[in-house]
């Protein structure tokens, strides 16, 4: 319970600070880029050589394939049908499909599952979520957009993030034996700092400006993304014979929020900002509730 109470009030320190305080210049990406590249690598680095790989590990990477991929196959049919434009197919293809999986989806699975949860919500995104933003996601994101992406820039783009980079070196690592114990402290210290200065860093940037014509879509994204998405990926789940916290966690990962650097991506090519970031806010409010919720009738809640 404590532990997410931490989530709540970092989120609404974050919101509160942007409306009533003052802030300094450049404090967003400054926080940004502490926990993409010194936070989040050594959380990875820490976590990864004690997670026992075994044969149910394929899920929770899956389920972040699944909502991405069936979220755009149905945002492009809803949209032919409905005469949505392309921008807003390839807006809620992005928004919708990948989740959240990071800077919200560490801090809570370790708030309801501990080191245990933690390591699995690390599989699901930087196998599932983190590849499908920097390949799948900017594909998306230059169709839609009218522009046509550049392999090697795709495959740099992933080769090259830190925390990916952090991910095989802790594969090697926790097959060699693990680190040495003042390493591995060090390395989870550092970790530590990512659960409050992501939350606040979400809370800075928080928005939500809800308009009537944009009703629909939102209404049809977060559907998609956390309702329809996670109940799908339990009924694949308990039907391949996956069960606990395997389950849960690939299930609540799947069900996650949308993802703040998706609506940055959208933002980049001009598929509806607006929707983009309305889509967000609500599902990081709606986030707070169902996730939560649905971890209570899951088999490791």
């Amino acid at each position: 319970m404590s532990a997410l109470l931490i989530l709540f009030t970092c989120l609404a320190l974050g919101i509160l600070c942007r409306r009533y305080v003052n802030l300094p210049d450049g404090i967003v990406p400054g926080i940004n880029w502490w926990v993409l590249n010194i936070a989040l690598p050594a959380l990875v680095l820490a976590l990864v050589p004690h997670v026992t790989f075994d044969a149910h590990l394929w899920f929770p990477v899956v389920a972040m394939y699944v909502t991405f991929f069936g979220g755009w196959a149905l945002f492009a049919l809803l949209g032919r049908w409905r005469g949505w434009s392309p921008q807003r197919v390839g807006c809620l293809t992005l928004v919708c499909g990948l989740g959240n999986t990071s800077f919200m989806g560490y801090p809570m699975m370790e708030a309801m599952h501990g080191k245990p949860g933690l390591s699995l919500a690390v599989i699901a995104d930087q196998l599932g979520c983190f590849p499908l933003l920097a390949s799948a996601g900017v594909v998306v994101a230059s169709l839609y957009s009218g522009n046509a992406p550049s392999a090697k820039a795709i495959v740099r783009r992933v080769f090259t993030f830190p925390a990916f980079l952090s991910l095989l070196i802790g594969i090697v690592v926790g097959i060699a034996g693990g680190w040495p114990v003042a390493v591995d402290k060090v390395l989870m210290q550092l970790g530590q700092t990512l659960t409050p200065l992501a939350l606040f860093s979400v809370g800075l940037q928080f928005r939500l400006h809800l308009q009537r014509e944009q009703l629909g879509a939102l209404v049809t994204g977060l559907g998609w993304k956390m309702l329809f998405a996670p109940l799908l990926m339990l009924g694949i789940g308990m039907a391949a014979g996956i069960g606990g916290l395997t389950l849960t966690v690939g299930v609540l990962q799947a069900a996650m929020a949308p993802m703040i650097s998706a609506a940055i991506l959208a933002d980049q090519h001009g598929l509806e900002p607006r929707l983009a970031n309305t889509v967000l806010g609500a599902g990081i409010l709606l986030s707070l509730l169902t996730i939560p919720l649905g971890n209570a009738f899951l088999p490791a809640g």
